[in-house]
């Protein structure tokens, strides 16, 4: 099949009384609205839109090690910036965005790495002050014109924050190359210099558990020398902001984290200089810090980066903090979620249990819809990962409330996973495995996270820096030989095609959400599931009583002809997508057909 044959196909098999028009009219202030009923699009600025070309260099001279600036490697800036993310509101709007997830945009150290491994700071997680935007990416005043435009748009700003390093500037006496090893504890206690043999320092401190978490018990740590001896390079002793940030006290300064056992939260992420979260200070600093970007932006909400890497007591202080600012800035419904890095639906849910998060990144959801639309895996994995909505803080009404996602920055496109799992697979089968699995996104429990440039079919060579392509012409060689998915483009042109099918396809599955609330912040029951590829359903019950909403998908090669189970009360139906029969079977019972890797969203008439 040609693929201009497949994308009118496309086109033809959408509803078009679901346009994103249809249904702005009932979707109040964004202010008003709660998180369930949101849409959230992410996007790394530097990668999205060159608004401003005469911010490229961030201000800097020199060549790339010196600015950062080389648009033509896939690790350094490519000239992105918030102008960019403004003059392109209305291409989100027209998707049916009604929030970003806008990642750091802080003033970076502009290059980081070892000779002849060095990249840039482009992505924003190498902070060095964080009060300030980064040059490279404009000045404060561009952030206030563009939160102020989305906000006039009703779209919603969710700012990516870390807490739990800062850019690597502080460096080891005993490692020249940089390349510590952690040290625990046990081994280099606090008390001692160098180890347990050494001269004994900071007495009368208590360590760093929960108890000992106190200002009275940290004004005895004055000596950082129990594990290695830190130091900050010459020209570096100011660097950061606030001003505080430049004393190595307030870090741990124990080397490398291993990510197992107490170095996942003592250690230094990848060389980076890692917080002394347990300080009351560093709480109280970090308080302010973003407190601040609340108040000077009106910012409502938060993604928290590497939220395990840091100890639970600084989020049971954090969180409800934050909360509070918001709520006194005039934002009720301030939006928090952490970046845990974990599949296991176990391991997330301690987060909102112990650690106090509100809501985590759902990244169970994410494995699972991957194994099951992308590697084939039975529909019973789908429901094995929702019977874990009950293990959340809160339960069920929680899980609701998690943002999920197909792919991201660090780990790569949902687009990749596709093409990898089913390298013999036509075009036609690709794309409709990667709109099947932007269907479960956007129908099942949680708020839908779309990463940029999924809506145009961007597929990567992997993770990472291979992720980041660029939505503006690229000069990066290995993006630019990208196939992409239902689109003939590449990424050498700009990729704001409204016309794309991909993005039709989106922007009408955020229409049908947006229009029937059982599918924003209904309940979830699951229907129907296998022990192979093929039949998965489940109902959205509206939360005021609205009436119930079966979305059922065929994850296998052949048709699906079976009758599920729907309320009794549920007897007449209306296609949203696909085609749906009219009626009941039976009281409790309707019959489904769809075709290979496709889905219908029936709606229940009102009695």
């Amino acid at each position: 099949m040609s693929f201009r044959r497949w994308a009118r196909l496309i086109m033809l098999a959408l509803p078009l009384s679901a346009s994103p028009l249809a249904a702005a009219a009932q979707v109040p202030t964004h202010l008003d609205r709660i998180p369930e009923d949101d849409f959230i699009y992410f996007v790394l600025p530097d990668r999205f839109e060159n608004g401003d070309t005469s911010n490229d260099k961030g201000g800097l001279s020199g060549d790339r090690l010196k600015t950062g600036f080389d648009p033509a490697h896939k690790g350094f800036y490519h000239g992105g910036d918030l102008k960019g993310l403004t003059d392109r509101l209305d291409y989100l709007s027209g998707l049916g965005v009604t929030a970003i997830w806008l990642g750091p945009i802080y003033k970076n150290k502009p290059v980081q790495g070892p000779p002849g491994g060095e990249s840039s700071g482009y992505h924003g997680y190498w902070i060095t002050d964080f009060t300030q935007v980064d040059p490279h990416f404009g000045t404060r005043g561009d952030m206030k014109r563009f939160v102020d435009a989305a906000h006039a748009r009703g779209i919603k700003i969710y700012l990516d924050i870390i807490t739990n390093h800062t850019a690597d500037v502080i460096k080891y006496r005993e490692c020249p190359q940089n390349d510590c090893g952690y040290r625990s504890q046990a081994d280099y206690p606090y008390s001692a210099k160098g180890g347990v043999e050494g001269a004994r320092i900071n007495e009368g401190f208590e360590g760093v558990e929960a108890a000992g978490q106190r200002s009275g018990n940290f004004a005895k740590l004055t000596d950082p020398t129990y594990a290695y001896t830190p130091y900050v390079p010459k020209g570096e002793e100011k660097v950061k902001v606030p001003a505080w940030l430049n004393d190595p006290i307030y870090y741990h300064n124990r080397g490398d984290s291993t990510f197992r056992g107490e170095s996942s939260t003592h250690g230094d992420f990848a060389g980076l200089d890692d917080l002394f979260t347990e300080n009351p200070r560093v709480v109280d600093g970090f308080i302010e810090i973003f407190g601040q970007w609340i108040d000077d932006f009106a910012i409502d909400g938060f993604r928290i980066d590497t939220a395990r890497h840091v100890n639970p007591e600084f989020w049971q202080a954090f969180v409800p903090a934050m909360q509070a600012r918001a709520k006194a800035r005039g934002i009720p419904n301030f939006y928090i979620f952490g970046e845990v890095y974990e599949p296991d639906p176990g391991a997330l849910a301690r987060f909102t249990r112990v650690d106090g998060y509100p809501t985590v990144l759902d990244f169970a959801f994410q494995s699972a819809v991957s194994d099951v639309v992308a590697r084939g895996a039975p529909t019973e994995r789908l429901t094995t990962l929702f019977k874990m909505d009950a293990l959340y803080e809160g339960g069920e009404a929680t899980a609701r409330k998690l943002p999920t996602f197909l792919g991201n920055h660090d780990m790569g496109r949902f687009a990749t996973f596709v093409r990898q799992a089913n390298p013999a697979a036509s075009e036609e089968e690709i794309t409709r495995r990667y709109l099947l699995g932007h269907a479960m996104l956007m129908f099942s429990r949680g708020v839908p996270v779309l990463y940029y440039g999924d809506e145009q079919g961007f597929s990567g060579d992997g993770g990472d820096q291979d992720a980041r392509e660029d939505m503006f012409p690229s000069q990066v060689a290995v993006y630019n030989d990208n196939r992409l998915v239902g689109s003939a483009a590449s990424t050498a042109q700009s990729n704001f095609d409204t016309a794309n099918p991909i993005y039709q396809a989106i922007a009408r599955m955020a229409a049908i959400r947006k229009s029937d609330p059982a599918l924003r912040s209904g309940e979830q029951v699951v229907r129907a599931y296998g022990r192979t590829p093929g039949l998965f359903a489940f109902s959205r019950r509206a939360p005021s009583g609205g009436g119930e909403t079966l979305v059922a998908f065929n994850t296998g090669a052949t048709p699906v002809s079976a009758n599920v189970q729907v309320d009794t009360a549920s007897l007449g139906w209306t296609a949203l997508h696909g085609s749906c029969a009219p009626a009941a079977t039976a009281p409790g019972s309707v019959k489904v057909e769809i075709a290979p890797f496709d889905y219908i969203v029936c709606k229940a008439n009102k009695r």
